[in-house]
């Protein structure tokens, strides 16, 4: 289980810890972002400093319907005790953890500052 906390903006955040490319791991405050169907976004300076591997292009339609390219990573992350090798897209934005991520996993808050924010693994036959 994954567990965080409803921030004073009431954002959703969680801890997530990536792996830098020397192995080194550090955590971050991620918010969850249920309108992001994609797995990571991450800001441009923190790529550079964790020193991830470009993949490709990406491309995305974004809420506004405005078309956005961007370019997409390879990173290791630790989910729930487990390390996972997943796409990261390039954002100028927070921390978000995506749908894609949180795929298999049941999600409560408590909408409220302060209130506990849960990620909990569900077995789908």
């Amino acid at each position: 289980m994954i567990t965080g906390f409803v921030n004073v903006e009431f954002e959703p955040i969680i801890p997530l810890s990536i792996r830098h490319a020397d192995g080194k791991v550090s955590t971050q405050d991620a918010i969850v972002d249920t309108g992001f169907n994609g797995w990571l976004s991450l800001p441009p300076d923190l790529i550079d400093e964790l020193n991830l591997t470009w993949k490709r292009r990406g491309r995305a339609i974004l809420g506004d319907g405005s078309e956005c390219v961007f370019n997409v990573y390879e990173a290791v992350v630790i989910w729930d005790e487990a390390l996972l090798t997943i796409p990261v897209d390039e954002a100028d934005s927070e921390l978000l953890v995506g749908m894609s991520l949180m795929e298999g996993y049941r999600l409560t808050m408590q909408i409220f500052a302060g209130g506990r924010v849960e990620l909990r693994k569900i077995n789908t036959v």
